[in-house]
C-alpha cells in the first residue's frame, strides 16, 4: 500500500488546532511553525480574510437578486368574500318599476369565490441586463478583494514571522554574549589570582556579566511579544504556543516574483487590487450605461388561470394574458442627476486605476533597490563580524600575556556585540525586502 503524504502546511494546522484546546495547553509541546506555513495559514484564517470572503457571499446574492428580474414570477391567490353594500354610495340612480318599489339602499350579502395562478415574464429591459452586468462585475471585484486580503494578510504572517525570528536570533545572540562575558570573567579571576591583572579587571568583567544577563532578559521579553505577534496574525489563540522552525537564512522570503527589471510587469499582471481596480471602473460605466437605458421600453407578459363564482360549487375556469409595454417619459430629471453622480464615479475610479498603476510600479523599484541594499549590507556584516571576532581574540591573547589589561576585550566584546546587532539586521532587512518585493509584484501567497 502507498504510503498517504499529507501537506505540511495541513499537518501544522490539525496540529495547532489540538494545540489549541484547553487540554492541549498543559501537556502539548509548542507547535513548530515554519514561515511557509505562517503565510497560508494567516491567508486561509485571518479574520480579514474571513471578512472579506463573507463581502464575496454577499455581492454572489446580489447577483442572484439582480438575475432574478429576467426569471418567471409565479404567484398564487385564493379568496372568498361575503358582501353587503349601499347602492346609494356608488353615485348612480338606479331607475324603478312604476307601481313598484324602487331598490333598497342595502343589497346583498353577495358571495364571491376565485382562486387562481398568475405567472409574470419580463421580455424587454435593457436596463435591468445593465444592471445584471453590473452585479456580475461586483461579485468579480469582491473576488479580487478576498485575492488582495489573502496577500495582504499572507505578507503580514511573513513581516510578523520575520520579526520573530529576528528577535530569537537576537535573544541567541545575547545568550552567546553572556556566555562569553563570564568566560572572560572567570579568565580575569584567573589572572588575578596569578598576579598579573589588577582587581578593575575583575570589575570590568563582572559589570560586563551583569550587563549581558540584562540584555538577555530584555531579549527574552523582546522574542516572546513578537511570538503573541505571529500567533494573531495567523488568526490562532493569542493562548497557543508556537516555535520556530526557520531561521533568517539567506533564502529566507523567497517568492514566485523575479528580483529584476522583469519585477513591474509580473506585478501589472499579478496585483489582484488593481484587476479589483478595472473591475470597479468597468461596474461604473455599465451602472451609468444602465442608467442611461432606463429610457428604453420595457415589455412584459403576464396570465393567470384559476377558477371563480359565487360559491366553490359552481365556480368554472377563467383566464387572462396581457402584455405591456412602459416608457418613462418625465421623471423631474432624477434620472439626469444620477447621470451626473455616476459620471462623476467613473472619472474617479479612472483616476484611482492610474494611481495605482504608478503606486505598483514604485512599490516594486522600492523593494528592488531594499533588496539590493539588503544584500550589500549582508555582505558587510559578514565581513565585520569575522573583524570583530578576530579582534577578540587578539584582544584575548594580548591579556593572558599579561601585554594589556582587560580593557581591550572590553571593547573587543563591544563590537563584536554590534556586529553580531548588525549581521541579523542585515538578514532581517534581506528578508523583509523580499517579502515587500512579493506583496508589492502580487505574489506574497506563494512566499517561502
Amino acid at each position: 500500500m502507498s504510503e498517504v503524504r499529507v501537506p505540511a502546511w495541513l499537518a501544522v494546522l490539525v496540529a495547532a488546532s489540538l494545540a489549541l484546546s484547553p487540554v492541549a495547553h498543559a501537556t502539548e509541546a509548542p507547535v513548530r511553525l515554519g514561515f511557509a506555513d505562517a503565510v497560508r495559514l494567516a491567508a486561509g484564517e485571518s479574520p480579514n480574510v474571513r471578512l472579506a470572503s463573507l463581502k464575496e457571499r454577499e455581492m454572489r446574492a446580489r447577483e442572484g437578486q439582480a438575475r432574478s428580474v429576467f426569471l418567471p414570477q409565479l404567484s398564487a391567490s385564493a379568496s372568498m368574500n361575503d358582501r353587503t353594500f349601499n347602492i346609494l354610495a356608488l353615485g348612480i340612480s338606479f331607475p324603478s318599476i312604476p307601481g313598484q318599489p324602487g331598490f333598497e339602499p342595502l343589497q346583498g350579502p353577495v358571495q364571491a369565490v376565485d382562486a387562481r395562478l398568475r405567472i409574470t415574464q419580463t421580455l424587454l429591459d435593457v436596463a435591468s441586463w445593465q444592471k445584471l452586468r453590473a452585479a456580475r462585475l461586483g461579485s468579480q471585484v469582491a473576488r479580487s478583494d478576498r485575492a488582495g486580503s489573502d496577500e495582504g494578510a499572507a505578507q503580514q504572517a511573513g513581516l510578523a514571522y520575520l520579526r520573530a525570528a529576528r528577535a530569537s536570533a537576537a535573544l541567541d545572540a545575547r545568550t552567546e554574549d553572556l556566555r562569553l562575558a563570564k568566560e572572560l570573567q572567570a579568565l580575569a579571576e584567573l589572572q588575578q589570582q596569578a598576579g598579573t591583572a589588577p582587581g578593575i579587571d575583575v570589575t570590568r568583567a563582572r559589570t560586563q556579566v551583569a550587563a549581558s544577563q540584562g540584555a538577555m532578559l530584555v531579549a527574552r521579553n523582546v522574542r516572546d511579544r513578537t511570538q503573541l505577534e505571529l500567533v494573531r496574525a495567523i488568526g490562532a489563540d493569542p493562548a497557543s504556543h508556537i516555535e520556530l522552525a526557520d531561521t533568517l537564512s539567506a533564502a529566507l522570503g523567497s517568492n514566485d516574483a523575479p528580483e529584476d527589471d522583469a519585477a513591474v510587469p509580473f506585478a501589472l499582471e499579478h496585483r489582484v487590487d488593481l484587476r479589483g481596480e478595472q473591475a470597479r471602473l468597468a461596474r461604473a460605466r455599465v451602472e451609468r450605461s444602465a442608467t442611461s437605458m432606463e429610457r428604453l421600453p420595457r415589455v412584459d407578459v403576464a396570465a393567470d388561470w384559476g377558477a371563480s363564482g359565487a360559491h366553490a360549487s359552481d365556480a368554472i375556469a377563467t383566464r387572462q394574458v396581457a402584455i405591456a409595454a412602459s416608457v418613462p417619459l418625465f421623471d423631474g430629471l432624477r434620472r439626469e442627476s444620477r447621470l451626473s453622480e455616476q459620471g462623476a464615479i467613473v472619472e474617479q475610479a479612472v483616476v484611482r486605476e492610474r494611481d495605482l498603476t504608478d503606486a505598483i510600479a514604485t512599490d516594486v523599484r522600492s523593494a528592488l533597490l531594499d533588496l539590493s541594499s539588503g544584500r550589500e549590507q549582508l555582505a558587510v556584516a559578514a565581513e565585520r563580524l569575522s573583524l570583530a571576532a578576530q579582534e577578540l581574540a587578539q584582544a584575548r591573547d594580548r591579556f593572558e600575556n599579561g601585554v594589556a589589561g582587560n580593557i581591550e576585550i572590553i571593547n573587543a566584546q563591544a563590537s563584536l556585540v554590534r556586529a553580531r546587532d548588525a549581521d541579523i539586521e542585515a538578514r532581517y532587512a534581506v528578508a523583509s525586502a523580499r517579502v515587500a518585493l512579493a506583496r508589492a509584484a502580487g505574489a506574497a501567497r506563494t512566499l517561502r
